[in-house]
């Protein structure tokens, strides 16, 4: 089996309200590997989007473990969870975050600005990022120029420009209709396709059934961790 990129043990995570302990993720224990493409479902309060923070070191968890392409990230400071978050991972959000006076591919090649990448190589990888979602011809312009899929697939690109080994969106086609929230889809299909680790939190099943594998949280559990035989995938 190839490695896991992602490895949750027993992963704790409380809040607390003044002295006492609210535990939201109660020992989320799971591996997901390299390519795979799994969705993480489950009704609001059942912990999925404390999961997904945690998976984006977006924060920490109170106990357990998370190895994260070989890096334990469970105990890291704030600072080195941001260079983490930075160079490992691609969040695509349903708010689509870009910025309206910049180019498409200016609001892709953003991330690589923080990252120290001088100007010349921020286009060219921007432009490639641009073509493995379909709109290197509309890299001139800006988003208020480009309809709402296209507007995602931006932010889909922006995602990718740093190569990360983790893609994680997050109700990626909750402000899509149904005809736009399709061709997003395909596109996470083909990105997972070339060879990128993809995970999606969404509670709508119709979106799921694009990923390969169906992770429910349930109570701050994993309720069940089902995946399809790849002669059913849907196309």
């Amino acid at each position: 089996m190839s490695e896991a990129i992602i490895r949750l043990e027993d992963i704790q995570k409380s809040y607390f309200m003044g002295n006492q302990a609210i535990p939201v993720l109660k020992g989320i224990t799971l591996d997901i590997f390299k390519n795979e493409y799994v969705a993480l479902m489950g009704p609001s309060g059942s912990g999925k989007s404390t999961l997904m923070n945690i998976l984006g070191c977006l924060d920490s968890p109170t106990g357990g473990k998370y190895i994260l392409n070989s890096k334990d990230v469970s105990k890291m400071a704030d600072d080195d969870l941001a260079g983490v978050r930075n160079t490992e991972i691609g969040f695509v959000f349903q708010q689509f975050n870009l910025l309206p006076r910049l180019s498409a591919a200016e609001n892709v090649a953003l991330p690589l600005i923080y990252a120290g990448v001088p100007k010349k190589e921020r286009t060219e990888r921007a432009m490639e990022a641009l073509k493995k979602v379909g709109l290197e011809d509309r890299s001139h312009h800006k988003s208020n120029e480009l309809s709402g899929g296209q507007i995602q697939r931006v932010a889909i690109a922006r995602a990718l420009v740093n190569n990360p080994s983790l893609l994680l969106a997050d109700e990626p086609t909750g402000n899509l209709d149904s005809k736009t929230s399709v061709e997003v889809m395909e596109i996470f299909g083909k990105i997972q396709e070339a060879g990128n680790t993809v995970v999606l939190v969404t509670h709508e099943e119709d979106i799921a059934r694009y990923a390969h594998r169906v992770v429910r949280l349930r109570d701050g559990l994993i309720e069940t961790d089902t995946t399809k035989e790849l002669s059913m995938v849907h196309h």
